[in-house]
């Protein structure tokens, strides 16, 4: 297995982005967790299925393809061979995809892909159970955090790009209850792992929320290097 980042947090606290470009700059795989739920969400959407089905929506898991591709230096995700990178963006996925990732089936098929990924590559992995469930050995562990508003502002834009006009109000409350259900889910719920580096993003610029995790990865790498030995690289 190669070395695995795990970055998780809530909806909105920039760990998308910022693991993407931790990825780009480390040159490691980036594995979008949360597109994958939205692509499975999509595909229940699709089939006209009912989230309390849950046969049905494990199923769909079971067979849906989920695939990345970069594409004009952007990461697509790709569902059955088709580009759904802006559909499942949609306030449509973004409200049922809370209820389908807290299906225990759903997220074993899930998880079990995701580990696999790690087999031949290093990688930055987020989500939101990374480092509490996916890989709790990982070799580094980042939980990033921001207040209700901030992440509401971080989501508009994205909805904007998708022609879908919300109210920061109605994006908090989304985000609220998206919260509520991912915090309480039965299996691997969103948690802080113990040993993880808490960032809070509130304030911090994208670039300084990389430079932040770049910053504690090279001064892990140099404490192995001179010390050579394994670093206690979550404390």
């Amino acid at each position: 297995m190669g070395i695995v980042i795990a970055i998780d947090g809530p909806a909105g606290s920039g760990k998308s982005t910022t693991a993407r470009e931790v990825a780009r700059q480390l040159n490691y795989t980036y594995i979008d967790t949360g597109a994958m739920y939205r692509a499975v969400t999509l595909a229940v959407i699709r089939a006209n299925v009912s989230v309390e089905d849950h046969l049905a929506v494990t199923d769909i898991a079971a067979q849906a393809d989920i695939r990345f591709a970069w594409i004009d230096d952007n990461l697509h995700t790709l569902l059955d061979g088709e580009d759904v990178s802006s559909s499942i963006r949609s306030v449509e996925v973004a409200q049922l995809v809370s209820p389908v990732s807290a299906i225990g089936s759903v997220r074993d098929i899930l998880v079990k892909r995701q580990r696999e990924m790690a087999n031949t590559a290093n990688i930055v992995m987020e989500g939101r159970d990374i480092g509490t469930n996916v890989f709790p050995q990982a070799d580094f562990k980042f939980y990033l955090e921001a207040n209700l508003e901030t992440r509401a502002r971080r989501r508009i834009a994205d909805y904007q790009k998708i022609g879908q006009n919300l109210t920061i109000p109605e994006i908090m409350a989304e985000i609220e209850k998206r919260d509520k259900i991912d915090s309480s889910r039965q299996h691997s719920p969103l948690k802080k792992a113990a040993d993880a580096i808490i960032i809070d993003t509130s304030n911090l610029k994208f670039e300084e929320q990389v430079e932040r995790i770049i910053q504690t990865i090279s001064l892990a790498n140099l404490s192995q290097d001179k010390n050579g030995s394994e670093p206690n690289r979550n404390q």
